[in-house]
């Protein structure tokens, strides 16, 4: 049985709040209320939801700021804005950053249901539509993938074989290559696809945030520990947790992870009760954890545990036979969002585009047809710029076969001096963001890479 949809309802009123639920006892829907909306977005984010309604003026987060945080996290969930202070220019703000409807108080509950029902049984119509058009056009897709080389098969059969074992997966691979895709596939086809399905950004977070954020913290625990913290991966028990840039934890952090893995217990910081959780483990990164282990980098013990099942995901030049496919699917995404008549590329420029290594992987070809069609001037694309062989030769920076950290490192350099400093522009060509960017610099000899000041002035 599918699970009843989950509203949300943010409003600092009490009484609201209560109404709220009080009218919804009998309807169709689950309803979580929120006098905070700070704590409201925390909820979205790890838990997600169905519908928003949300007060306008409220402390802490306005009804605005709190629909532009969720609109990060999800551009499709509606959200209806409610105020006693209705004006043509609130509701010309809330309707700016994607509100779908908006309301003023005092409103009738029954007419507020009904709106509710409307607005989700449209979504409902808008999202089935948009999968049957996604499973017509994309014949050559699986699980979200795009491709039907031997290699993409491989990792197709693999998902579908392990998806109901709840094993611990490593997923391996470039950066751009799909990696939280083949995570997000094994979770959804598995049964407890209806269950959580929590990504943590291991390379994003120090030692400290990342393990209040994994298991969570009791009120006091350190300072600006106002209140007790659920951590993610209880949160997320019951479902799958993927652990992406697993290389890049600490040696101490990979302890504490261990006993995790293996006794599925938590403590919270600040702590001392375990408690139980029953989470499915897939890490991602861009790194050899094997090697790491022989370099001793990576705690063997934990390796072996996660290493149940291991997903290698192919870079695109070494299925380069989907690059078409790929950019075909692309242009229909694209042109449909930015309501573009775009037929496609020139002969020319996709045999460019075919040749091209693309070390920026399927994330970096997504980027640049987003781009020529954003700015295009007619129906057909044509390359303004692309290398016109790869940056990657033999005597430019891999003469003497170094590691893959070491080509990375001098790859990501000639980049950025390609681009004068640039790291918006370098960050776009590599098909990574720039926070993503400058982690990896600050780990380069700083006597190799441009002064951080005129990094800044160059974007």
């Amino acid at each position: 049985m599918d699970r009843q949809p989950l509203i949300l309802f943010v409003d600092d009123d009490i009484k609201s709040g209560e109404l709220m639920l009080r009218f919804s006892e009998d309807a169709p829907f689950d309803v979580r209320v929120f006098r905070d909306p700070v704590q409201a977005l925390d909820y979205f984010r790890q838990c997600g939801a169905d519908l928003i309604i949300s007060d306008l003026r409220m402390p802490n987060l306005t009804g605005t700021q709190l629909l532009a945080e969720v609109r990060r996290v999800d551009s499709d969930v509606p959200v209806i804005i409610v105020t006693a202070y209705s004006t043509v220019d609130n509701a010309i703000e809330a309707l700016r950053f994607g509100a779908s409807d908006f309301l003023k108080k005092p409103f009738d509950m029954d007419e507020l249901i009904v709106q509710v029902q409307k607005t989700l049984e449209g979504m409902r119509l808008r999202r089935e539509n948009r999968l049957l058009k996604r499973q017509l056009r994309d014949e050559h897709s699986r699980f979200g993938m795009i491709g039907q080389t031997p290699v993409m098969r491989a990792v197709y059969s693999t998902i579908e074989k392990i998806a109901d074992i709840r094993c611990n997966v490593i997923i391996e691979g470039d950066s751009g290559t799909g990696k939280e895709l083949v995570a997000r596939a094994i979770h959804d086809l598995s049964q407890d696809a209806e269950q959580p399905f929590v990504v943590i950004d291991c390379g994003a977070l120090s030692d400290t945030l990342l393990e209040s954020e994994l298991f969570g913290h009791e009120k006091g625990a350190f300072t600006g520990a106002s209140h007790t913290k659920q951590g993610l991966l209880q949160a997320a028990s019951g479902g799958t947790v993927l652990l992406d840039e697993i290389g890049n934890i600490s040696d101490a952090m990979q302890v504490k992870l261990l006993r995790v893995v293996q006794e599925q217990q938590i403590t919270r910081v600040g702590g001392v009760r375990p408690i139980d959780i029953d989470v499915r483990f897939v890490v991602a990164t861009h790194r050899d954890l094997e090697q790491m282990v022989a370099q001793g980098h990576f705690r063997h013990d934990l390796y072996h545990r996660l290493n149940v099942v291991k997903i290698g995901m192919p870079p695109l030049h070494r299925r380069r036979e989907d690059i078409p496919l790929l950019i075909q699917y692309f242009i229909e995404d694209f042109r449909q969002r930015y309501q573009r008549e775009i037929s496609g590329f020139d002969a020319s420029s996709m045999r460019r585009l075919c040749a091209y290594d693309w070390p920026g992987n399927v994330r970096e070809l997504r980027n640049l047809v987003e781009r020529h069609i954003a700015l295009a001037d007619g129906p057909e694309l044509h390359i303004d710029e692309l290398p016109s062989a790869t940056v990657t030769s033999a005597d430019a920076i891999d003469g003497d076969l170094p590691t893959i950290e070491e080509l990375e490192r001098r790859y990501i350099l000639k980049l950025l001096q390609r681009y004068g400093g640039n790291r918006e522009r370098t960050a776009s060509a590599l098909g990574i963001n720039k926070s993503t960017l400058w982690r990896k610099l600050q780990h380069y000899d700083k006597t190799s890479v441009a002064d951080p000041g005129d990094v800044d002035a160059a974007d």
